[in-house]
């Protein structure tokens, strides 16, 4: 593929392009799902192509083919020509690129237990027992529980010099119930809602996720909802675990701070930021405790990578600073619009898309609490768990997100369980009220493979490192 792609570059230098790069990929994926006992979707499929981009007079264009010929990626890379020659001709400001390293190397993410070695019946085996065992009582009315796995070769190729090889195996696994009692719906999940928890690891990450350990709690949990009391309607403090703040993290913190979006490039799919240029390094985000990096580099976390789609090298950078915003995700075409080179966050989600700014792992840096000691010290409060919904205006500044269940905190201690709890606020406020933050024994990098941008719609692979913290004086109510 290394010559295949090299031969298109050559023949593109010829035709004077400012700038060219193709991309081969290869995707695999495994889907398991099993309800009530039925295996209801057991798929595995395989995509492949080569996307071609091209710069010409300051002006891109794109093309891609599902086919590995030499005549087919010339003419997907004759068609990415003309498409911006066509666009040069219009083009108001031409396209400048931050300077970049052209790197020769290999990556490969840490895989112990190749997901699709693993027999076909040892997997459907587990989310059989498991959809038993959840079923085991009258009130449970629906079982699920998933797995999906990928296996993506990536080949990146430039005219700059750039060959890159990237093999990245990602597994995940979960489950949720539904508990009805003839009046009341309830739910909950483990180990994460929307289908669990996912890493860029292989399937011993499945096996350490302790599935089979957690059926007894979650399906008890989903039962006792059904006669809890409602979440009161008032100010409170509370304590949000940390899948709940990885979900905080991502839409508060992650999507507002795609430069994209706030050059208004990249304004639909509910698009558009608060964080404008004018607050870099100057807008007051959070408390000083706040501190959010962008981090492709975390080992076996699903937004790590060793090399973006623009062939810049993985890297943790800076977001919120001290509760100081200060930077932004960024690629190499809006990099220089503030000075720097890009801090490598370009991605597609597959060989027939352009790639665009998307998350890595957006992490909360851990703090010095320990959770046990963090509930002592909250006279009065709520603890809320595992997302249920949410809502945030286009600008990700005001929100609202409802959890499957919370407990009350009182004098320190965790209380009667509450059902369909929310809180809601106003971005910069609700993280100026961030008063404390569970320390490195409670923080995890929690898997999104489901970020959806752009149109046509694109879906990435996420992640967020968080830990329980604490938030004062906060608005919670009742989901109806």
């Amino acid at each position: 593929m290394k010559d295949k792609l090299g031969n298109v570059l050559d023949w593109l230098k010829g035709k004077s392009v400012d700038y060219a790069d193709c991309r081969y990929v290869r995707a695999q994926r495994e889907s398991i799902r099993v309800t009530d006992g039925n295996v209801d979707t057991l798929s595995r499929d395989v995509d492949v192509g080569v996307g071609v981009r091209v710069l010409y007079n300051g002006s891109w264009g794109f093309a891609a083919v599902a086919s590995i010929r030499d005549a087919e990626i010339k003419k997907a890379a004759n068609k990415a020509l003309q498409t911006a020659r066509a666009s040069a001709t219009a083009t108001k400001e031409a396209v400048k690129l931050a300077d970049q390293e052209a790197f020769k190397d290999y990556y490969k993410s840490p895989c112990e237990k190749d997901p699709f070695e693993v027999p076909i019946h040892e997997k459907i085996g587990l989310t059989l027992e498991l959809s038993e065992r959840l079923k085991s009582d009258d009130k449970i009315k629906t079982a699920e529980v998933s797995m999906d796995f990928f296996k993506t070769n990536k080949l990146f190729c430039s005219t700059e010099g750039a060959e890159i090889e990237q093999d990245i195996v990602e597994s995940g696994a979960g489950f949720s119930v539904i508990a009805f009692d003839g009046k009341e719906v309830q739910k909950r999940s483990f180990p994460n809602s929307f289908r669990g928890d996912y890493a860029a690891r292989g399937y011993e990450f499945v096996e350490g996720l302790k599935l089979l350990d957690n059926v007894d709690r979650v399906r008890e949990e989903a039962i006792q909802l059904l006669t809890a009391d409602a979440c009161p309607d008032t100010e409170t403090d509370i304590i949000i675990c940390g899948s709940q703040m990885a979900l905080q993290v991502h839409e508060s913190c992650g999507h507002p701070s795609e430069l994209d979006r706030v050059l208004g490039t990249e304004i639909s799919l509910a698009g558009g930021s608060f964080m404008q240029l004018d607050g870099l390094n100057n807008l007051k985000y959070g408390s000083e405790i706040v501190n959010i990096y962008a981090d492709a580099t975390v080992p076996g976390a699903m937004g790590s990578f060793g090399y973006d789609d623009e062939g810049v090298k993985a890297q943790r950078a800076p977001i919120i600073k001290e509760g100081i915003h200060v930077g932004y995700l960024t690629s190499r075409e809006t990099a220089p619009v503030i000075g720097q080179t890009s801090n490598g966050t370009m991605r597609a989600d597959g060989w027939n898309r352009l790639p665009l700014i998307r998350m890595t792992n957006i992490n909360l840096e851990p703090g010095e609490w320990e959770l046990e000691d963090l509930v002592a010290d909250t006279d009065d409060g709520i603890f809320f768990d595992v997302n249920k919904v949410w809502s945030i205006d286009d600008k990700r500044l005001n929100f609202q997100f409802g959890v499957e269940c919370a407990w009350e905190i009182k004098n320190g201690k965790l209380g009667r369980i509450f059902k369909n709890p929310l809180y809601t606020g106003m971005t910069p406020k609700f993280w100026n009220s961030c008063d404390a933050i569970c320390n490195r024994n409670h923080w995890h990098v929690w898997g999104v493979p489901n970020c959806g941008k752009g149109e046509p719609m694109q879906t990435a692979h996420v992640a967020h490192g968080a830990a329980p913290a604490r938030f004062r004086k906060v608005k919670v109510g009742v989901s109806k």
